[in-house]
């Protein structure tokens, strides 16, 4: 935190400090050409499967390229920590700081969830948001952040010395070992950086600190996603319930969340453009 400041201020401090803001990276080529079929095609939508998320615990799903997924609220105020895959291949996987420096904290519609290197693809597109009347408060908190990494038993250890085993990264992990028949090591080293749905966060105007606030999620509210590939996904129903106090404890109220698979005709996403894997040459330079 940059609030305890040791150093002489320069003579020429306010001239170095009156720059203008670039953004890092234009988005504007980005711009998702295929909403406008993806809101004509989800009026056909048909209900394929479902899986529950019970309290403080994570499962997995699938869903194939051209279907679409929902994550949703269906009995209480609940916060969800979501791991994407590429089905195939597991080393390819949710990127949250390059979705977060091309997006920005928070995601909504339109908004893709890219993948890592050296793959660097859209994985899914959000399709529909019905938090997106939030925006931002005075605060600067809004939902579905790609900021915060997961609650996790290494951070809870440090900060409380206690020992917690039901925080998101330890239910992603166990979601996995299951799944995959994958040994704890090996499904904890490919556990991510998530996209926290539901969760209301922002950094704080003094301190620039990571902030929670309880969410405005309710029953029946969901976050929808087209898949631009086939997936595997883990959703964590975080222990934090709507993380309006605390996580990484069995003390909040926690409810379960729910995955909703829908499929549709293939002529409703006519003219669709999938995403393709980065053309990088990936010579980094070396001739």
């Amino acid at each position: 935190m940059k609030v305890k400041k040791f150093s002489k201020k320069p003579d020429d401090s306010k001239k170095r400090i009156s720059t203008n803001p670039i953004i890092c990276y234009p988005n504007e080529n980005l711009e998702n050409e295929n909403l406008n079929i993806l809101h004509k095609a989800r009026k056909y939508l048909k209900k394929e499967s479902e899986v529950l998320i019970p309290p403080r615990d994570a499962k997995t799903f699938k869903v194939k390229m051209g279907n679409f997924f929902r994550i949703e609220s269906i009995e209480g105020p609940q916060v969800g920590d979501l791991n994407l895959f590429q089905a195939d291949n597991l080393d390819e996987k949710f990127y949250s700081g390059k979705t977060r420096a091309l997006y920005g904290t928070h995601l909504s519609v339109g908004d893709k969830m890219f993948s890592s290197f050296p793959y660097l693809r859209s994985l899914a597109t959000i399709s529909w948001d019905s938090l997106d009347w939030y925006g931002y408060d005075k605060d600067g908190g809004s939902v579905h952040d790609v900021i915060g990494t997961r609650c996790d038993p290494y951070t809870s250890k440090l900060i409380s010395g206690n020992d917690y085993h039901y925080c998101c990264h330890s239910n992603l992990t166990r979601a996995l070992v299951k799944e995959k028949n994958l040994n704890i090591s090996d499904a904890e080293k490919i556990v991510h950086d998530v996209l926290n749905v539901f969760m209301l966060t922002g950094f704080t105007n003094d301190t620039k600190q990571y902030f929670m606030k309880s969410s405005p999620v309710r029953p029946g509210d969901y976050l929808e996603f087209f898949a631009e590939t086939d997936l595997l996904g883990v959703l964590s129903a975080c222990p934090g319930g709507d993380c309006g106090s605390e996580h990484s404890s069995d003390i909040a109220k926690c409810f379960p969340l729910k995955v909703s698979i829908w499929n549709v005709d293939k002529k409703h996403l006519e003219g669709i453009k999938f995403s393709s894997l980065s053309k990088y040459n990936k010579n980094h330079g070396i001739n």
